[in-house]
């Protein structure tokens, strides 16, 4: 195997060397079942990267979710299916065959119009089930989040969707009157029911305002995270625990580190 292969081709090679008999028992152990943890492992490790600076950690972390889609062509093709050149020879066409706007004669003007053209070209490719729904494609294993605004974003292409913001946050409130209500009855299963309807109402409105809930709301937990550790350093410094605090106690330090960081973005 010389290195005048592409990069892509070469690491194709690589991994079907270490597949091949006399390579590596543990490549050649694997299998699709085996590698699902391998692959959602690696993806969350790509998305922390995403969020960084460090371009030697994207480019590694870009390579491990790479490796993964290798793996799994090498494992096709040994049983004689197909390979990663069929795999990108599909994608390009896939692309091509949905974007007529670049490689075609349609027009589409705006986001909003790509993604109606692609869901209405999803409906007339060859191999699809005449009753396909607007909202199938969307994984299952999604976290709730996720794939409540991708849920919605599919139905939203096929026009079933408010007009503006305003509908959305009507709904809010709507559903947080019904949350009150279940409350107020004392009936559990109400109040889960009404909380994931007004979960799904506030997704729905990130969706208006071009917020990834998902994202939105980790943000929020990495900046609690941070303030509350925070809050236990300063106490420790006074010789404090939280146990020993009071929650006014606590407030005030945690107002503190948050005025502090906001002056500091600010500045």
């Amino acid at each position: 195997m010389g290195t005048e292969l592409g990069g892509v081709n070469r690491l194709y090679e690589v991994m079907k060397r270490l597949r091949a008999p006399g390579g590596c028992p543990w490549d050649r152990e694997q299998t699709f079942q085996t590698l699902k943890p391998c692959l959602l492992e690696e993806t969350y490790e790509l998305l922390e990267a995403m969020d960084g600076q460090d371009l030697a950690l994207h480019v590694e972390e870009l390579g491990d979710v790479l490796l993964q889609v290798v793996f799994q062509c090498a494992i096709r093709e040994e049983e004689g299916f197909f390979t990663l050149d069929d795999v990108a020879e599909a994608l390009a066409e896939k692309l091509i065959r949905r974007h007529p706007h670049v490689f075609g004669d349609a027009v589409a003007d705006s986001s909003g119009q790509v993604l109606r053209n692609w869901e209405a070209i999803k409906q007339t490719e060859k191999g699809k089930k005449p009753d396909r729904s607007a909202i199938d494609g969307v994984p299952a294993t999604l976290p709730a989040l996720l794939k409540a605004q991708r849920t919605q974003s599919k139905a939203a292409r096929v026009g079933f969707d408010w007009e503006d913001a305003t509908g959305a946050t009507g709904k809010i409130a709507e559903e947080l009157e019904e949350l009150k209500e279940a409350v107020a009855a004392g009936d559990k299963q109400k109040m889960s029911d009404e909380m994931g309807d007004l979960l799904f109402s506030v997704v729905n409105y990130c969706r208006f305002i071009d917020v990834e809930a998902e994202s939105a709301l980790e943000g929020t937990n990495k900046k609690f995270s941070r303030r509350f550790r925070e809050v236990e350093r300063r106490l420790r410094g006074q010789g404090k625990s939280l146990k020993e605090c009071t929650l006014a106690e606590m407030d005030a330090v945690w107002d503190a580190v948050k005025v502090e960081e906001r002056n500091g973005r600010q500045g």
